[in-house]
């Protein structure tokens, strides 16, 4: 019955317009020749109007007021699903009404970025979906679900595994953050549990170190070698002095990082703070890369267990504390006579 009314509609169109006219403005292109489709998110319980103007910004209507008749006469205009299209040119308007009227949505991209805070990561999933940043950073904060995915709340963060994902606009923020979970998972099982399993790690202590890895490393190369230093340190009862884990506390604590970690810095009584306290912090710093995971997993073998930044994104690794002061006293004194040049290029 509803397609015999339908068709009933486009007949009395296509009559009262003249066959050749209706037929055109039903079935002929009313987008423009633009390259590849465009995309239009049209909100919740939006009126034709709205929908109109949602297509006319987005540059995909060549005729809004075509458009509008054809809408109007089949009703299909007030039938209309809101959510996120993509419309190809030369589009008549018979099928995006159709389009639109049945919902037939097309899946947004996403990537989560690496070596985040929970902020960043619910902000870039806030502006591609329905649910705003809020939303999203309530999901990964819910006790309720973080139970449910085999975590705590302070730790849930660490599992939005930095990959690019597809939803539909509408997504709910708790099926986001369950999706990216149950998609770490997923990698666990296929690319770290038998390391983790010969390392003595759990999947917590795993995405901990590599998460510290992530900070620490500019470039995927050194990844292992830093990895390795960890666990060096580790095996021998040291103290993990990681001063990413420094930083993660002058965030918690005040709301930054800094360019510099000072002494001072490593007195802060924090949980997270290795130069205080044994063994690896309580949980992530941040969502590792897939390379961080990786390199946690499959360390290089080395005896070293100190290593300095180079002051060109890199480190100089050593086997004795002697070494290491020297390689720390030259990025020391690289870092002064940069300050020096910039001081006196102010």
């Amino acid at each position: 019955m509803r397609t015999q009314y339908l068709a009933a509609l486009l007949v009395l169109l296509l009559i009262g317009l003249g066959a050749g006219v209706g037929g055109t403005l039903l079935f002929g292109p009313n987008t423009g020749p633009y390259e590849g489709p465009r995309s239009v998110v049209v909100p919740e319980d939006a009126s034709l109007a709205q929908t109109i103007d949602s297509l006319r910004a987005e540059g995909i209507l060549a005729s809004p007021a075509t458009f509008r008749l054809v809408a109007t006469a089949t009703g299909w205009g007030a039938q209309v699903k809101a959510g996120h299209y993509r419309v190809a040119s030369h589009t008549s308007n018979y099928r995006l009404l159709d389009m639109l009227r049945r919902g037939l949505q097309s899946p947004l991209r996403l990537t989560i970025p690496p070596g985040s805070r929970p902020q960043t990561v619910a902000s870039v999933v806030g502006s591609r979906l329905e649910a705003d940043t809020d939303a999203i950073l309530g999901a990964l904060r819910d006790t309720s679900l973080a139970r449910e995915l085999g975590t705590t709340p302070e730790r849930l963060f660490g599992y939005m595994m930095p990959e690019t994902y597809e939803f539909y606009w509408q997504a709910a923020p708790e099926t986001v953050v369950r999706r990216i979970k149950q998609s770490f998972d997923r990698f666990y099982e296929r690319e770290l549990a038998a390391g983790a399993d010969s390392l003595g790690l759990t999947k917590r202590e795993v995405v901990t170190l590599a998460s510290i890895v992530e900070w620490e490393a500019l470039y995927d190369g050194e990844k292992p070698t830093i990895a390795g230093v960890y666990l060096n340190r580790l095996d021998q009862g040291w103290r993990l002095q990681a001063d990413p884990t420094i930083q993660y506390v002058l965030l918690d604590t005040e709301g930054e990082r800094t360019g510099r970690v000072l002494y001072s810095d490593l007195e802060i009584d924090h949980p997270y703070n290795t130069y205080q306290n044994g063994g690896l912090p309580p949980g992530p710093i941040t969502n590792p890369s897939p390379s961080s995971l990786r390199a946690a997993v499959v360390p290089e073998q080395h005896d070293y267990f100190y290593f300095a930044a180079d002051g060109n994104g890199r480190h100089t690794f050593s086997r004795t504390l002697r070494e290491h002061n020297r390689a720390a006293e030259e990025y020391h004194r690289e870092l002064d006579r940069r300050e020096r040049e910039d001081d006196n290029s102010r």
